[in-house]
């Protein structure tokens, strides 16, 4: 018995320093700040070329480079065309800034596999030593969290093979996705791609694919080819605040005859009903439950009922809002060690007793 007992608690104790060298979730990272270039959809260093009926929402420009062409069969929409001008040069200088801003974001996750494909990742920051390859459908899941961020470090190139999706779920935004790229960049036939490319040298987007986001080449060219190029903004989301049954309005009292009386009823939050129409009772009031007492009109108290689910909650979970705590975390961690201490010491006295207990 005390062999198995010395084995119980040796391996409780492996047990507990293993989740306690654990580490904790990285901490959340704030957008790659892009100064002006934030207003560009295109922007190059050398030139701009384009076959087919491009369609670009927002600002394209090339600088120190002047060439820009294609335009048309290339349109622009929600932007100007920026030719070595003070507006393209000033974007490439905040392009600079934050191409250095998300090389430099710390702490990385290092991808073992250099294709993303098939994979599900959570908002931070990944790192790829070398080349960086998409086949198929990365998932970005926000975690209903609008202000997640996704930044990508590709010490060399960022390919992606044709047909591939960067997919968003759970409240991830286009705005808030980073592809910083140690040379160029390649969008295969028809990907779908996601997020601001940040592109050391060039970047190269090839037949029909889509980019809700930003394609920005700091040194070389952007060469397109019949591609739709959206500038992507971000939405921010919303709690509503619950009213308090101070702040509540009462009902309506009814009318009729000589004293009317209307009472309404409501879901979490809803509006009253309406009561009937008569001698002796008139028309209900507004709110959680509203009742309305007197002659012409009354005042009402409404009590509060139900209980409101704030969206984003553990019980609501796909609707944008509070977010959702997310696993890893240093308190999780904690907790979780606490708790398990607490239950081993309990399991080890117990069979202390037993080994020790004298014999009858």
């Amino acid at each position: 018995m005390r062999i198995r007992q010395r084995l119980f608690i040796g391996i409780a104790a492996s047990l507990l320093g293993a989740m306690a060298a654990t580490p904790a979730a990285s901490a959340a990272q704030s957008a790659v700040g892009l100064g002006t270039a934030t207003s560009f959809a295109v922007l190059a260093g050398t030139t701009v070329t384009n076959t087919g009926p491009s369609k670009i929402s927002g600002d394209l420009g090339v600088s120190p480079g002047t060439a820009v062409t294609g335009f048309p069969p290339g349109v622009v929409t929600n932007g100007s065309v920026h030719g070595a001008d003070g507006v393209a040069e000033q974007a490439q200088s905040d392009l600079t800034t934050g191409y250095d801003d998300a090389a430099g974001r710390t702490p990385a996750t290092t991808l073992s596999q250099s294709d993303l494909g098939g994979r599900t990742l959570a908002a931070g920051v990944y790192k790829a030593a070398s080349a960086l390859g998409l086949t198929g459908t990365v998932i970005l899941d926000g975690e209903n969290d609008p202000d997640a961020v996704f930044i990508f470090q590709a010490g060399s190139t960022l390919t992606t093979a044709p047909d591939s999706t960067v997919k968003l779920i759970r409240g991830a935004q286009a705005c808030n996705v980073f592809w910083q790229v140690g040379s160029s960049a390649t969008l295969g036939t028809d990907t779908t791609f996601v997020g601001s490319i940040l592109a050391l040298t060039s970047a190269t987007v090839q037949t029909r694919a889509t980019v809700a986001g930003r394609v920005l080449a700091r040194n070389g060219q952007v060469s397109l080819d019949t591609n739709t190029i959206t500038r992507p903004t971000c939405n921010s989301a919303t709690t509503p605040t619950p009213t308090s049954p101070e702040e509540s309005t009462g009902g309506t009292g009814g009318t009729g005859g000589d004293t009317g009386t209307g009472t309404g009823t409501g879901g979490t939050g809803g509006t009253g009903g309406t009561g009937g129409t008569g001698g002796d009772t008139g028309t209900g009031g507004t709110g959680d439950t509203g009742t309305g007492t007197g002659t012409g009109t009354g005042t009402g108290q409404v009590p509060r009922t139900g209980t409101e689910v704030p969206p984003g909650s553990s019980t609501n979970p796909d609707v944008p809002g509070t977010p959702l705590a997310r696993s890893g975390s240093p308190i999780d961690t904690t907790l979780l060690v606490a708790a398990l201490a607490l239950t081993l010491g309990a399991v080890a006295r117990r069979l202390g007793r037993t080994v020790t207990a004298p014999r009858r």
